[in-house]
């Protein structure tokens, strides 16, 4: 069951005027943080009446920004941090669909792709995006847990309905993993990789994770939600001492803080653009970005599914993601899901 302290649902289209009025009381706001505003001064300067304001501003907070509201002082916005708010994705997102449809936007819940799931089994178009600033059940591939702290990570996932057959839809995970690795070589000029099939790693430890559940019949793909978790601004001591060895955050690599607004933008951006390569001219160019950024081929590696493991050396990595190893037989398997461990 989901815990929901504040959960909000911001739609694009058909916002009409009461939209313009609020993003210009909002603007005003930011442009004044710090500083009590009068509730007669905003009236004049957005030539609407006080009780317009005091219903604009409600809506905001509901919205999860931090308003105090006193009177016969006004309107105080407290908090302007990175808060991976609606408002704050949208603006300066340059996508035609993701993000652009829906958001929905938690301020702590279980587990984005549980709400997602929910969503799309009701109908949610593609697009939809949900956003947890906590999640108190993240989830990783296997059942494994993933951690959520508020304020430093991002915790978001999308509802995509690709035209695709359920046997090339697991091309979603490799798609996802280079999207995500390109936004942030762009945003931070890290050295990832991408450890098969969709982990994103820097310096050998792991910085991201994607999580891909896909609701199919036997010849028709319903929906694909496309979830990551990607340690940002998440310093060293947050990490228990368990993963302080495999775990890492853009804060720890770099030594700055970073706007996850602005990667989230970044990877939304990237992924569109990527997911209509897929749709429109194929899947090749994709798969060979991959295998660029996995550094995998002629690796000696260990692969443990859920019964059995095998050892050999990488041979390639096949048009649907899969893992051709060659072990010390000669002998060749195909492998679409399991565990690496470099040898």
């Amino acid at each position: 069951m989901s815990t929901i302290l504040l959960f909000s649902v911001y739609n694009l289209p058909g916002q009409g005027i009461h939209m313009k009025t609020r993003d210009k009381l909002l603007s005003a706001l930011k442009a004044n943080a710090g500083t009590w505003m009068s509730g007669e001064a905003l009236s004049r300067d957005l030539s609407v009446s006080r009780a317009a304001i005091s219903k604009h501003v409600r809506v905001l907070k509901e919205k999860g920004y931090h308003i105090e509201a006193i009177t016969n002082k006004g309107y105080l916005l407290k908090d302007l941090s990175d808060r991976v708010l609606a408002n704050e994705i949208v603006d300066g997102l340059d996508t035609r669909r993701f993000g652009k449809t829906k958001i929905v936007y938690f301020d702590e819940t279980d587990s984005t792709n549980t709400q997602a799931k929910i969503l799309a089994e009701n109908g949610a178009p593609e697009g939809t995006l949900v956003i947890a600033e906590k999640q108190t059940e993240g989830r990783g591939r296997k059942g494994r847990s993933w951690l959520s702290p508020a304020g430093d990570g991002i915790y978001m996932s999308l509802i995509i309905r690709p035209d695709l057959p359920p046997s090339e839809a697991a091309r979603i995970a490799l798609l996802t993993a280079v999207s995500l690795a390109e936004a942030l070589i762009d945003e931070t000029r890290l050295p990832l990789r991408i450890k098969w099939p969709n982990d994103i790693l820097v310096n050998k430890k792991k910085i991201a994770g994607i999580l891909i559940e896909i609701s199919s019949d036997m010849d028709v793909t319903h929906y694909v939600i496309v979830g990551l978790g990607l340690n940002v601004n998440t310093p060293a001591e947050q990490f228990k001492p368990e993963l302080k060895h495999i775990a890492t955050s853009v804060l720890m690599e770099t030594g700055k803080t970073i706007s996850r607004v602005v990667l989230i933008r970044a990877f939304l951006h990237r992924f569109e653009k990527d997911y209509e390569t897929l749709l429109t001219t194929g899947f090749k160019t994709i798969i060979d970005r991959w295998r660029d950024l996995a550094d995998i081929i002629d690796k000696k590696i260990t692969v443990t599914e859920i019964s059995r493991s095998y050892s050999g050396k990488v041979v390639d990595i096949d048009n649907d993601g899969a893992l051709i190893l060659k072990d010390d037989k000669g002998d060749i398997h195909r492998i679409i899901s399991g565990d690496v461990s470099f040898l």
